[in-house]
């Protein structure tokens, strides 16, 4: 088992390597894996621990590299693609099977906290959390899944899920892609993958503090009004 995660560190540190070792194996069917795992990450809602920024970051930077098979307009087009209607199959699967599965405390399938915790960013932003949590790991594959259960307007959800799933795709991307190769970043890839990830879940460790300190203020009320 330690061994098996071991080895998933090592991919997920040295996404730069590796990703050159799968390109130059797969050729053009590397397209083909990388809608997959998008797609997946945004519109599974068992596959959240997917490297989703760090991937487009590293693939971004792997389009730059002279004599790169891939294609930055392809990659553009093909991975918003996926993006998009990996939110819009989660929003149909939460929409219509969402309130069965979210009815169980210990669903081996589905983690009801990352749910409650993705509950409290549409408390807090509103239908602006479909965008703003394509940039938060783990919460970008519930929001969507969150947003078919609360029976949000499609048309409504559409808007926003165009808007991030571009927004997301386009940054990680074009950032991976100019930035990726500077001999500064290329020799501590490793470091700036971390960084991304790092960053990445800030605001929803903001969040869950900010949910139990407002928590911890309402037990001393709640006790006062149960000794009165």
């Amino acid at each position: 088992m330690m061994d098996l995660f071991n080895q998933f560190l090592d991919y997920f540190l040295r996404l730069d390597v590796h990703l050159n070792e799968i390109a130059s194996t797969l050729g053009p069917w590397l397209y083909g894996l990388l809608f997959l795992i998008i797609f997946c990450e945004t519109g599974l809602v068992v596959t959240p621990i997917l490297p989703g920024d760090s991937l487009l970051f590293a693939v971004g930077a792997l389009a730059a590299v002279e004599g790169s098979t891939l294609s930055m307009p392809a990659l553009l087009v093909l991975l918003i693609a996926a993006a998009i209607l990996g939110d819009a199959v989660n929003y149909l699967a939460g929409y219509y099977i969402g309130p069965k599965v979210f009815k169980y405390e210990n669903s081996k399938l589905l983690n009801k906290k990352h749910l409650l915790r993705t509950q409290q960013f549409y408390e807090k932003y509103g239908s602006k959390t479909i965008v703003l949590a394509r940039f938060v790991p783990i919460v970008r594959t519930f929001a969507p899944f969150v947003a078919g259960i609360g029976k949000m307007r499609y048309a409504r959800f559409a808007i926003y899920n165009v808007l991030g799933g571009v927004a997301w795709v386009a940054l990680f991307l074009l950032g991976g892609y100019f930035l990726g190769n500077l001999p500064e970043v290329k020799s501590r890839f490793h470091i700036v993958i971390v960084a991304i990830i790092i960053i990445s879940v800030l605001p929803m460790v903001y969040e869950y503090f900010m949910a139990r300190r407002r928590a911890a203020a309402k037990e001393p009320v709640a006790v006062e009004a149960e000794q009165l």
